[in-house]
């Protein structure tokens, strides 16, 4: 029975640790990327605001957010939260607005990977509403699992360098011709 229990515990301590490294990493990640947004977004106009509604599990989802065009909100204004990018105004009224998410079948975010020159467009599969990939990774391109994936900055809606998740699987496009990874979104 001490032997059992011995072992049992062991088993336990090696989980105990694991989860500790996996929750040091979560937590280090969001505060990094805070930092970082905060930086990125210093010189720009900022406008609060609060989610009235949203949808996840659709092929076009939305969120409605409770500032419109009384508050200056216009159609394609970026979309930002504590941890990354949210998505892109679509649609105003004076007091609301509609968010096209990083989660919908239409959007398609610029971006690259931190530290790299190769960038291409986020785009949602519309299976899992926390995983995206990027189209058209060259094959030449280096990068490997769990490197960050940022706005380009190749368009006016964001700037360059904000949060958008990780690089979690590196699959082949469907033509075999460049990279498709899989992003564990923000």
């Amino acid at each position: 029975v001490n032997a059992q229990l011995s072992r049992d515990n062991i088993l336990l301590q090696h989980e105990m640790e694991v989860l500790r490294h996996e929750l040091h990493l979560l937590t280090k990640d969001s505060t990094y990327a805070q930092k970082q947004q905060t930086l990125q977004l210093r010189n720009m106009s900022l406008l609060p605001a609060q989610v009235i509604s949203n949808s996840i599990h659709m092929a076009d989802n939305y969120i409605v957010i409770n500032v419109g065009s009384d508050h200056g909100v216009q159609p394609e204004m970026g979309v930002v939260a504590g941890t990354g990018v949210v998505g892109i105004v679509c649609n105003v009224t004076p007091r609301y607005a509609l968010v096209l998410p990083l989660h919908h079948s239409r959007s398609s975010i610029s971006c690259r990977l931190r530290h790299t020159e190769y960038f291409g467009y986020l785009k949602w599969s519309g299976r899992n509403p926390l995983h995206a990939y990027i189209d058209d990774i060259p094959r030449h391109a280096q990068f490997s699992v769990g490197d960050v994936v940022e706005t380009s900055g190749f368009s006016n809606i964001f700037p360059p360098g904000i949060f958008i998740g990780r690089i979690a699987r590196i699959r082949n496009s469907s033509d075999g011709l460049a990279y498709q990874p899989d992003v564990q979104l923000s």
